[in-house]
């Protein structure tokens, strides 16, 4: 015979309360705090609509944070608790017992459920993730309520059926309450429904843009205006954008000035990640040259520039604070190193993670940066694979890696002497010997994490 933990008092309570409706709902007023919790939890798992929407009517905290239930979004359940709110919003006057301020839609990973809300939150991550109404603008007496989603992530003409009801419901209700939505990523939408639901949410808010995935020219400038009225611009990440459908270059040329000069609006963009974006190129370092304040991380990857563009480009002011560079896939074979190492130099202070994958960096070049990267004490990511390198200069790139003692994660190439002539076959034998020396030398001069 098994030995099962009896249910617990608070537990025997609510579910006695839930047997019947009528019953429960006229005593939600007396009901103590450290009830509601569990209350609410139980009602929501068995779908007892006229509870729920009475019980958030009184609910005792300044946060329903109700996305962490639902793992499988239930229309009647939203609807129930939606309804309650209503009815908290039609009130000319608020009452007194007003306690909520937010409904939190996001899957936020916290023990709000299973603690009572006086009671600190075990991690910090949990608690950063909980301050959601400190940060946000707008916020005040005019918006006493307020409704957070998770990344709106806008892939097909319309949203999943869950979003689009809060969507148009939010939009009816607009001048009661503040939608607020901090990560957008737009795919494939066609721009009037695009238009449709970034009009619903405060641009204000949003801290995360990803756009592309073969998004044309012409989508990007239509988007540009939209991108501009978003203050609170933290990251924006741009993937495949392509010109192909302007058959003018005036106009090409029209839409590039206005994107770039839309720079000029987000004060405080830390991060610029552009992957495939070939309208860029001669326009880059006079994108950069319109932030008003220096990065934290730039990753241009896969891109083709001049060698005067990517001069001017290690050489601007808003590269100076990065902590995170990313060149991967760009070539950098012909060009003149000094500038990257100019660029090194300044940002010794700062950097982080570098990326250098696939640059087809030289002997000679690696040479002139060397010294450089020997002073970026503060680097924990180094890559530096895809690069045709001799073994006497990775041993001596190994060398002046000796003092970055945060480095925990540090990737090579395989040196020349292990390829064929035509670099395109490994010879095996060759590279586990050579490795095993490059390893040997670089355990003598430090301790290495993942290498």
């Amino acid at each position: 015979m098994s030995l099962q933990t009896p249910p617990r008092l608070l537990e025997l309570a609510g579910q006695s309360l839930l047997r019947d409706e009528d019953l429960a709902i006229p005593t939600l007023e007396e009901l103590p705090t450290e009830l509601f919790p569990p209350l609410f939890k139980e009602a929501f798992t068995r779908r007892h609509s006229k509870t729920l929407t009475a019980m958030v009517q009184a609910w005792p905290f300044t946060r329903l944070p109700l996305g962490s239930l639902m793992q499988t979004p239930d229309l009647d359940t939203l609807r129930a608790v939606l309804d309650g709110l209503d009815v908290l919003l039609a009130r000319k006057v608020r009452p007194s017992g007003w306690k909520l301020q937010v409904l939190d839609l996001r899957d936020v990973d916290e023990n709000f459920w299973s603690i009572w809300s006086g009671v600190p939150l075990r991690s910090p991550e949990a608690m950063r993730k909980r301050q959601i109404a400190q940060d946000c603008p707008r916020m005040g007496r005019q918006q006493p309520l307020k409704v957070a989603i998770d990344c709106l992530c806008i892939q097909e003409r319309n949203l999943n059926e869950f979003l689009t009801y809060v969507f148009k419901w939010a939009q009816q209700r607009k001048d009661l309450l503040h939608l607020c939505c901090k990560k957008v990523e737009i795919c494939g939408m066609p721009n009037y429904f695009l238009r449709k639901f970034l009009e619903m949410v405060d641009l204000n808010c949003i801290q995360d843009v990803k756009v592309g995935n073969y998004w044309e020219l012409y989508q990007l400038g239509d988007f540009v205006p939209y991108l501009a009225q978003m203050k609170s611009l933290r990251k924006l990440h741009f993937t495949y954008i392509f010109e192909r459908n302007y058959s003018w270059p005036a106009r090409e040329e029209q839409t590039v000035t206005k994107f770039t000069s839309m720079f000029l609006k987000l004060d405080i963009l830390q991060k610029l990640h552009m992957y495939i974006v070939p309208f860029l190129e001669g326009h880059l370092d006079q994108l950069l040259r319109c932030l008003k304040t220096p990065l934290e991380s730039l990753a241009i990857t896969n891109c083709w520039f001049s060698e005067s563009e990517m001069e001017r480009l290690f050489l601007c002011p808003s590269m100076s604070q990065l902590k995170e560079l990313d060149l991967t896939g760009i070539e950098l074979s012909d060009f003149n190193p000094e500038p990257l190492q100019i660029l090194l130099e300044n940002i010794a202070a700062t950097l982080q993670i570098l990326l250098l994958e696939d640059c087809w960096i030289t002997d000679s070049q690696l040479g002139v940066i060397l010294p450089a990267l020997s002073r970026c004490h503060q680097l924990k990511t180094f890559n530096f694979c895809g690069n045709q390198i001799s073994k006497a200069v990775l041993e001596n790139l190994l060398r002046h890696t000796v003092g970055l003692s945060k480095l925990s994660l540090e990737i090579y190439p395989a040196s020349r002497e292990c390829y064929d002539d035509d670099f395109k076959d490994i010879y095996w034998e060759r590279f586990l010997q050579l490795r095993a020396e490059l390893m040997e030398i670089l355990r003598d001069l430090r301790q290495p994490k993942r290498i």
